[in-house]
């Protein structure tokens, strides 16, 4: 039922949207840009919803696959889709590195990857030899020309974002329809008892986190070339943590779909509604908006058009 209901929706948003609002380039970067915090907002919700763990470092994976993907094709001369899967694999690598920190739980967690974040900002501050510093990188190149059609545009760009999110959505949700998703589940209620049963808890939340880093990583890389120039402060930025958390709580983090939604609506609600009615604190709004989310429907957006629609 639910597959019935997808496809057509996914093929409707394939093809309507830039029958409707490809002639505006506005409109069409700020469903782009949606698209890019919903990727991260997946990518995060996968981590907390089936890992458990709660980060606020994500913004380590979107900068250094961004800067990955950078370097190799503006560097190296590699294609630009194969700098989009390297920079998932230095995600990987980055969040390899953080692999130790699985031994603290709660606020330690979150705080300790918060601290890697940083040391990666400050890493590609001062390799200013490898990234440029803090003068940045420019002349990133563009999403390729495939048979005469531009994917750098905005619209090209559109297609390919939604390929990427709409990949990662499927391979959540195999994950967690699997025996280790189960296996995750299992280690909300009794992390001990799963022990006892013969799971090994570390090696099921590292896997989550590699995968999950993975897939920040290319996202990270996608908005790389989307932009065209990358520097520390806005590849490490905090909006890369906050924006998707709050779209994914607002969404429902713990549904597959349920962090896409909230950041469409979210991120447009934002731009182009909030930003016009309070230009210098719009987003006091949001704020307001998100704490009414979680008061009246704590499980999120989804859920809650779920029960009307049973209703």
């Amino acid at each position: 039922m639910r597959r019935a209901v997808l496809l057509p929706l996914l093929a409707a948003a394939w093809v309507g949207v830039p029958l409707l609002l490809g002639h505006s380039n506005y409109v069409m970067s700020l469903v782009d840009a949606a698209l890019v915090i919903g990727g991260i907002a997946l990518a995060w919700a996968l981590l907390g919803n089936l890992g458990g763990m709660v980060s606020f470092g994500h913004s380590a994976f979107v900068g250094v696959g961004g800067y990955v993907s950078a370097l190799v094709t503006a560097r190296a001369g590699l294609p630009v889709p194969v700098g989009l899967l390297l920079g998932g694999v230095g995600a990987m690598l980055a969040a390899a590195v953080m692999l130790p920190v699985l031994r603290l739980r709660g606020p330690y967690f979150a705080l300790a990857i918060l601290a890697f974040a940083h040391i990666f900002r400050i890493l590609a501050t001062e390799w200013s030899s490898v990234t440029g510093g803090a003068a940045g990188i420019a002349g990133i190149p563009p999403l390729p020309v495939v048979a005469g059609f531009d994917f750098g545009t905005r619209t090209g760009a559109y297609f390919v974002i939604l390929a990427i999110v709409c990949l990662f959505a499927w391979i959540y949700a195999r994950v967690a329809a699997s025996h280790y998703g189960l296996a995750l589940r299992a280690m909300h209620d009794s992390e001990d008892a799963t022990r006892v049963l013969g799971v090994d808890s570390t090696l099921l939340k590292g896997a989550m986190l590699l995968l999950s880093a993975f897939m920040t990583g290319v996202v990270g890389a996608f908005n790389a070339h989307y932009i065209g120039f990358l520097e520390p402060d806005y590849a490490f930025a905090g909006l890369w943590v906050t924006l998707p958390i709050v779209a994914a709580i607002f969404g429902g983090y713990r549904t597959v779909t349920g962090p896409l939604l909230g950041a469409v609506v979210v991120y447009l609600l934002d731009q182009l509604l909030f930003k016009e009615l309070l230009p210098s604190g719009h987003q006091l709004i949001l704020g307001a908006l998100l704490v009414a989310m979680i008061l009246f429907s704590p499980r999120g957006l989804q859920p809650l058009l779920a029960r009307r629609r049973d209703a």
